[in-house]
């Protein structure tokens, strides 16, 4: 076993294809599938399953998947350190955004990393936060932000905001048209729109909602953020979302917002990173960045809706 071998190998995975991998690569096909089979050879077990749908890992090759990402991001760290010297902040930093939450600090951080840190080259992955998780898990993330407040199994957890969520949308009769707010008992039975059952969100909703002894009514789950405002602006449907995922929308094209209230809905959210590595210092100073930002955005009052943790000073 060898880089080169690992290299194609996290290539096929994140591809799904041979063909694609071997094109992103600049290798023949037949010479991928051959380093492919050495490899299996070598450990013994088969890594991948070819079907007409593209290729998918064993259960032994998401194993190897999962610390092949590790080892090459500890190559890269290696590299760059040798380049540049230790504590130099350069390199590439992957950085994951919950769909909310991008609209509003995406656009941000990219302005401040880059004009502070000119030798950071970032990629921006945005996505529901369970996926968000796993790519952190795989090690194809060097930060993300997920809804936790806590540790977990090879994720470290720094909490930096509590967000509330907010009704968008029309309930009808019960909730004055005027109203700033809205109690949680005049939802009961009101048709919803929301992310689908494996998504944080939907479990939170669902959690509260049985709580209060509130009927819950989801007509359609919808893993969209632009559908999710688009129906709630058309009337057909309300939804229940953070006030950051309207940051992208003109006034003109914002649904009727309402706190809910009796009870509050919150959720907490943490800058994670994997702690299987050392943090790099380019890893660091986007962290670092990330909740300067926050603060800003809550005080200039751009990010409403948050209530700020105590932020440290990030400290790999």
């Amino acid at each position: 076993m060898d880089v080169r071998q690992l290299r194609y190998f996290v290539n096929i995975v994140d591809f799904g294809s041979l063909g694609k991998a071997a094109e992103k690569l600049y290798v023949a096909q037949p010479s991928l599938s051959q380093q492919i089979a050495k490899l299996e050879d070598d450990l013994g077990v088969a890594l991948l399953v070819r079907s007409p749908q593209g290729v998918k890992p064993t259960a032994a090759g998401q194993a190897l998947y999962r610390h092949a990402r590790l080892v090459l991001h500890q190559m890269e760290q290696l590299r760059q350190e040798v380049r540049e010297g230790v504590g130099a902040e350069s390199g590439t930093v992957a950085v994951g955004f919950p769909t909310t939450m991008a609209s509003v600090l995406a656009m941000p951080v990219f302005e401040r990393v880059t004009e502070r840190y000119p030798g950071i080259r970032l990629q921006f992955f945005e996505s529901m936060s369970g996926y968000l998780n796993e790519l952190l898990a795989n090690g194809r993330l060097d930060l993300a932000i997920l809804f936790r407040d806590s540790n977990t199994s090879g994720i470290t957890a720094m909490p930096v905001l509590d967000e509330e969520l907010y009704l968008m949308g029309e309930p009808g009769a019960g909730v004055s048209p005027r109203s700033r707010s809205c109690e949680l008992a005049a939802l009961g039975g009101v048709p919803l729109v929301a992310p689908s059952v494996s998504n944080g969100l939907r479990l939170l909703l669902e959690r509260t909602f049985a709580r209060e002894q509130v009927p819950l009514n989801i007509v359609a789950d919808i893993d969209s953020l632009p559908t999710l405002l688009s129906i709630a602006q058309s009337g057909a449907a309300c939804t229940i979302l953070p006030a950051s995922s309207l940051a992208l929308r003109a006034p003109a094209d914002r649904p009727k917002i309402r706190r809910i209230v009796d009870p509050v809905i919150r959720r907490p959210a943490s800058i994670c990173w994997p702690n299987a590595l050392p943090v790099s210092s380019a890893s660091l100073a986007v962290r670092q960045t990330m909740c300067e930002l926050i603060e800003e955005l809550c005080a200039r009052g751009v990010w409403t809706g948050i209530e700020l943790r105590e932020l440290p000073t990030p400290v790999a």
